[in-house]
């Protein structure tokens, strides 16, 4: 995933703005001054170093303030221009858009979508795109510019009223169509599939190639790159114009397929074998033992000509390493990389935590705004609000925690890319481990392919402990009380080694319609340990609408104190509370009392 991109407010008068924005660019994080601004993911006191140290991370910078501040504080960085992030300034009240660095590598597309999204219009200053409608260096996705440092003499000869040679060896360049052209003109913007003459011309690649791949299980990835690289260059043709890898989906997960596709920047595209197979009268080089193994008789050949399409041609047969294949396939028009085969489905496995945005980790917003598709308990998506806009839902009802599970694996198997939306952690009393569990008992192949990860989130048992105090400072260990999947008899014993050990314990389900009793059990056990006057945390809805947190001692503890919707955290036999004129804290020594001189 690319470098979040920063919204920098100074004033609240701009925060309404800001967090519309923020909703609406996926995995954006909200930078406010200290002292002016409330709900942003992270605030600063020094407004010029700050901005300067995310500019030279390489942030996408969006100023919600007036330019010049953004202008004085970024001067003393400003470098080379083609390394450096967007940054666009707009108005606290989001009536003005504007670009001020980055045009051609992704500001003036980001500041033509955030003013189309506000309802305004982006003030595009660039040359370029005010004057022929494009911008030689931002091509159409796929496109490559071959040598950049050409585009400023073309730019500057049509920028002065001069034509330019428009010669076009592969491909098409409808794009271009707007350029003023002469046969005898002196700067030549050549587009094609072939390494380039050192003639001056600027060379546009088109995204026309198709290279399919084949390799044994576990193959080096630099033996298949080394053969790619060769394959092309014998050929003559330029990496520039390969628009993906392309293989069987038997090899979704091979690292030496993922990694060339890295290396060339290109999406990696997989097909069945009977899609492969369909190829296979276009084939030379067709293998019998290949379709023993396979299924199909041509992996590499197959692959090329299925992502080329049935316009395109076999420009280089087969070629073999010790353990990997290569072919290449040219397409007339340019090969739409998304639209081929499938991807390698993704899985993501996300904790959002109690469900407000400021405890969202960056990490699992990037992840849902990377997803096609959520799955999820209908309260858990419904929480991501404008983060969910524009994406496929798959909800069920509480309870049916094996069917979300299940359907997220087979939408992933599908090429997709898929976040299976879990409230707290994924990993605590969540999907996670129903993921990997269903996968290790049905053993399925195509599950066994997918890019799985899991992100954590805010648990409640941090999120009530942070509303309380510091009650979790000391060992603590936590404990659902449902005995839908883990029998009484075990959770007695778990409560009774808790007893024993004096732990802090966090009370996962601690009441449902069905059970009234689990509670009150659990609080005999643990007053066999620690004193009546425990205190006792009861956290519902944290981080949601209807807040609320209690704080009893453990002897007046009730079934009628909780429900499914809140956390219980019994101190231990140290636990303790300390009063303010406005609350009441709790905290459980680590011993530092001993310490002191």
């Amino acid at each position: 995933m690319t470098k979040a991109p920063i919204l920098i407010v100074l004033t609240p008068a701009a925060m309404p703005v800001a967090i519309r924005l923020r909703d609406h660019l996926p995995g954006a994080l909200l930078h406010g001054l200290e002292g002016r601004t409330l709900a942003a993911d992270t605030v600063f006191s020094d407004t010029g170093a700050h901005l300067r140290r995310l500019f030279a991370d390489g942030h996408p910078l969006i100023g919600l303030c007036a330019a010049g501040i953004l202008i004085r504080a970024l001067a003393p960085v400003l470098g080379d221009k083609t390394t450096e992030p967007p940054v666009l300034a707009i108005a606290p009240d989001g009536q003005a858009v504007v670009p001020l660095l980055g045009g051609h590598h992704g500001a003036n597309a980001l500041a033509r979508d955030l003013a189309a999204f506000l309802g305004t219009e982006a003030a595009v200053t660039t040359a370029g795109d005010t004057v022929f409608g494009l911008a030689l260096d931002e091509p159409p996705p796929g496109w490559r510019v071959v040598n950049p440092e050409r585009v400023k003499p073309v730019a500057a000869a049509l920028l002065a009223g001069d034509p330019v040679r428009l010669e076009i060896e592969a491909g098409d360049a409808d794009w271009l169509a707007g350029l003023p052209t002469a046969d005898d003109a002196a700067q030549t913007v050549r587009v094609g599939d072939r390494v380039p003459d050192q003639d001056g011309a600027l060379h546009l690649a088109p995204p026309i190639l198709a290279l399919g791949v084949g390799c044994e299980r576990g193959a080096a990835p630099a033996e298949l790159a080394d053969l790619a690289r060769s394959v092309l260059a014998e050929a003559g043709l330029s990496p520039a114009a390969v628009a993906c890898v392309a293989s069987i989906d038997l090899k979704a997960d091979e690292a030496a397929v993922q990694a060339l596709a890295t290396a060339l920047g290109v999406p990696a595209r997989f097909f069945t074998a009977a899609e492969l197979e369909e190829q296979a009268p276009r084939l030379i080089r067709p293998s019998a033992v290949v379709f023993r193994e396979t299924g199909c008789h041509g992996v590499a050949e197959g692959a090329a000509l299925a992502a080329a399409g049935a316009d395109g041609i076999l420009v280089v047969p087969k070629t073999r390493s010790a353990r990997c294949t290569v072919a290449l396939a040219r397409a007339p028009h340019a090969i739409a990389a998304d639209q081929v085969g499938r991807a390698r489905g993704r899985l993501f496995v996300v904790g959002i935590g109690p469900g407000a945005h400021a405890w969202r980790t960056p990490e699992a917003d990037a992840a849902i705004a990377a997803a096609t598709d959520l799955v999820g308990y209908g309260l858990y998506l419904d929480l991501l609000g404008a983060a969910a806009e524009g994406k496929i839902r798959h909800q069920t009802g509480l309870g049916a925690e094996t069917e979300r599970a299940r359907r997220a694996l087979d939408l992933a198997a599908e090429g997709r890319t898929v976040a299976l939306v879990c409230s707290g952690d994924a990993g605590i009393y969540a999907l996670a481990t129903l993921v990997f569990e269903l996968m290790d008992r049905e053993d399925r192949p195509d599950w066994r392919r997918l890019d799985i990860a899991v992100m954590p989130g805010v648990s409640a048992m941090q999120a009530a402990a942070s509303r309380a105090g510091a009650p979790l400072n000391h060992d603590f260990c936590t404990i659902s009380l449902s005995d839908l999947l883990t029998p009484w008899a075990t959770i007695e014993r778990r409560l009774e080694a808790a007893a024993a050990g004096d732990f802090v314990v966090c009370f996962y389900n601690p009441v449902s319609e069905r059970r009234r009793d689990h509670l009150a059990r659990a609080r005999d056990i643990l007053l066999t340990g620690r004193p009546g006057t425990t205190p006792v945390v009861l956290g519902r809805n944290l981080g949601r609408e209807g807040e609320r947190v209690e704080i009893v001692p453990l002897a007046e503890l009730t079934p009628d104190h909780a429900d499914m919707l809140t956390l219980v955290m019994v101190g231990n036999s140290e636990t303790r509370s300390v009063d303010t004129p406005t609350r009441r804290w709790v905290y459980t020594p680590r011993g530092y009392a001993g310490k002191s001189p």
